[in-house]
């Protein structure tokens, strides 16, 4: 049943994905490519956010929508495409700003949950 919640998160978090990403980059017009860095440091927050959920609701939303949500490949080649242009300043804005956003988002939704759930 496990692998059902990863099923359904999945076909969630990837559409999702593709229609933020295309959605936030029409609205910039730049090389950087901020739908993927949005979609990420979104991603990375919610799986901070739970972060000691129930089983269930990890393997639907942590492991399912987050992991069809954000991708390191397209990452990666939106990166390689940048330096290709000999956009190197994006590309390095790209990898340091996606690391540390993704931490920062992470360690805050982790933060978040701690303080939610153990609220009196």
């Amino acid at each position: 049943m496990n692998w059902l919640l990863v099923v359904v998160g999945g076909a969630v978090g990837a559409p999702l994905r593709y229609l933020t990403d295309r959605a936030v980059q029409a609205r910039h017009d730049t090389v950087f490519p901020w739908g993927t860095f949005a979609v990420n440091v979104a991603g990375c927050a919610l799986i901070g956010l739970l972060t000691g959920a129930a089983t269930a609701l990890g393997l639907l939303l942590g492991t399912g929508l987050c992991g069809a949500l954000t991708t390191y490949s397209t990452f990666s080649w939106e990166t390689l495409r940048l330096v290709g242009t000999g956009a190197r300043l994006p590309a390095a804005a790209n990898v340091a700003g996606s690391v540390l956003a993704g931490l920062a988002a992470v360690f805050a939704g982790a933060a978040v949950a701690e303080a939610w759930w153990a609220a009196p």
